[in-house]
């Protein structure tokens, strides 16, 4: 039988450094990659609105935004677009540390942290920007990566995809689960 994955592997995959300061000419943001206890492990994501002109129009994506000038770090900014997009405190998170930055075709520096949520809610998300809330088991995130063969390697943007039920997450938000999903699997390994 199976062992459920310990969370506190997660610990031993992000960087607890902060970066150097963000490469000019991109617009800095944050995300936050938020895994969180279901019976299993899940991941927890959001689907954008179907608002026409909306350039992430029903996209899957994972909380965050643009960093403000009140925001002092990059980290600040992860925790605040959580909140504000899905009422979730930063006293529900355990922010573990950075997957890295990830860069956009729109000029923008993605940072994506990796976060225990306690899984307590109520979940309220911004219905301007959010239509639904996503729990989506990370065993079904890790089976689709092995299953298309994307481990050790990082497809190309229109290859590397991970349906699930009705949507599919691709793109930026696509890079950064790459990204984790690669760093956690050895670390399972090693676990068990």
């Amino acid at each position: 039988m199976k062992r459920p994955l310990d969370l506190r592997v997660l610990e031993r995959l992000v960087a607890r450094e902060q970066l150097v300061s963000p490469t000019p000419g991109f617009r800095p943001a944050s995300v936050s990659l938020l895994v969180f206890e279901k019976t299993e492990p899940h991941l927890l994501a959001i689907q954008k609105t179907d608002t026409e002109g909306y350039p992430w129009r029903n996209q899957v994506a994972l909380p965050g935004g643009h960093q403000d000038d009140q925001d002092p770090t990059a980290l600040a900014t992860a925790l605040r677009e959580l909140e504000e997009e899905l009422g979730i405190p930063p006293v529900q998170v355990e922010m573990l540390g950075s997957l890295g930055r990830f860069q956009t075709i729109a000029m923008r520096e993605v940072e994506a942290f990796v976060g225990i949520w306690d899984g307590k809610g109520p979940v309220r998300h911004e219905a301007a920007e959010v239509a639904r809330v996503l729990e989506i088991p990370l065993a079904v995130i890790i089976s689709t990566h092995l299953e298309r063969r994307y481990r050790g390697r990082m497809p190309n943007a229109r290859e590397l995809v991970y349906p699930y039920r009705d949507v599919v997450i691709w793109g930026l938000t696509a890079k950064i689960v790459h990204r984790f999903i690669e760093r956690l699997l050895p670390a399972m390994e090693a676990d068990h």
